[in-house]
């Protein structure tokens, strides 16, 4: 089993713009990519300065919010929504390399182990940060957070 070293962190609201959708667990692998193309089709088009790729869950149906970190002030967004990853602690840890459902699994896993091993209760929507692939793929970093009380 892929160990994962998670950490309790200080968040920083982050402004994003996205796409809220609602699907099942079994139909959202094929829709997260078709959603993330349309927000990078209007972010180009406008020329809205935009970071990372995201992803926040909002519940467990799934309802999902897929987007980009917004890096400056922007006007119009035509059909995306602006919103925002929250700022206060949470419990972390990063996925390098490779990213797969299953390895995504593992990461919200080992938190939920750390938090349920330390006496931490998760509490709030969590969330996913996808670094950008430049140069080599192993080295990509996709951190996943859950908010902690």
């Amino acid at each position: 089993m892929e160990a994962f070293e998670v950490r309790i962190v200080e968040t920083d609201e982050t402004p994003t713009a996205v796409i809220r959708a609602s699907t099942s667990w079994d139909e959202y692998p094929a829709l997260w990519p078709k959603l993330l193309e349309r927000v990078w089709s209007v972010v180009r088009e406008r020329g809205v300065p935009a970071g990372r790729n995201v992803m926040r869950y909002l519940d467990d149906v799934p309802r999902v919010e897929v987007g980009v970190e917004l890096e400056g002030a922007c006007d119009g967004l035509g059909e995306l929504e602006l919103s925002s990853l929250p700022a206060g602690r949470a419990a972390t840890t990063v996925i390098v390399g490779q990213l797969t459902a299953e390895r995504i699994a593992l990461a919200h896993a080992a938190i939920h182990r750390y938090c349920g091993g330390n006496g931490i209760s998760l509490a709030g929507e969590r969330w996913e940060v996808y670094g950008h692939q430049r140069g080599d793929p192993a080295a990509i970093e996709t951190a996943v957070y859950w908010p902690v009380s």
